[in-house]
């Protein structure tokens, strides 16, 4: 791989994963920080026009990582039969999975050929745990969107998913949902983010587990 200091946003830094991958990609690469409320510049993941200024205020761009992005924890038998506007899945649909998506495809005619898209997901589409039947599906749909789209990336651009379990930095808040999981360390997950962007692959679910 080149040692060419690349430009890269990290949308989420402020997060704990956003936090650790900032710390691990700024020793070699020139990082600017987006999100809802903090961060170099503004940027809200549900709304497309927000998506697309930034990326018209930032370009040329190398490599965009998402570590933002929220879905709704609640029993099956919750989620009762509605309109979209209606469902407990809206969080979910509207926030992580469209809004990484939609990140992606303005990313897509943004950034510089061969730069890189990196999505977060994570470990319960393959190992669900009671009342996560939507952080579930929208996560299954995130990494099947990657694989798809990595067959159709223009310019030689790259784009992958990282999926880590639940971070031991998080035990206090998510641990009841993940007993008989083995937690993992922020700063190996950001790793998998490292790769995502310094490597060559693509279309790639980057499990950390």
């Amino acid at each position: 791989m080149s040692d060419k200091r690349l430009k890269v946003l990290i949308i989420g830094a402020s997060g704990t994963i956003g936090a650790a991958v900032k710390e691990h990609l700024s020793e070699r690469h020139d990082i600017i920080t987006a999100g809802t409320q903090s961060g170099d510049i503004k940027l809200d993941i549900t709304d497309p026009a927000s998506i697309k200024r930034a990326f018209e205020e930032l370009s040329p761009l190398d490599a965009v990582v998402m570590t933002l992005g929220k879905a709704t924890f609640a029993p099956f038998s919750e989620l009762e039969p509605a309109k979209l506007g209606e469902s407990k899945h809206l969080l979910g649909i509207e926030n992580k999975l469209m809004g990484q998506i939609n990140v992606a495809q303005v990313a897509r005619d943004h950034l510089t050929d061969g730069g890189s898209i990196t999505l977060t997901t994570g470990i319960l589409n393959e190992h669900p745990v009671p009342g996560s039947v939507s952080p579930s599906m929208v996560n299954g749909a995130l990494d099947a969107f990657v694989k798809a789209a990595a067959m159709e990336m223009p310019r030689g651009i790259r784009i992958n998913s990282v999926s880590p379990s639940v971070l031991r930095q998080s035990l206090g808040k998510y641990g009841p949902f993940f007993r008989g999981f083995k937690p993992v360390e922020a700063a190996d997950v950001a790793l998998a983010y490292s790769r995502s962007v310094e490597s060559l692959v693509t279309g790639q679910v980057l499990k950390v587990w």
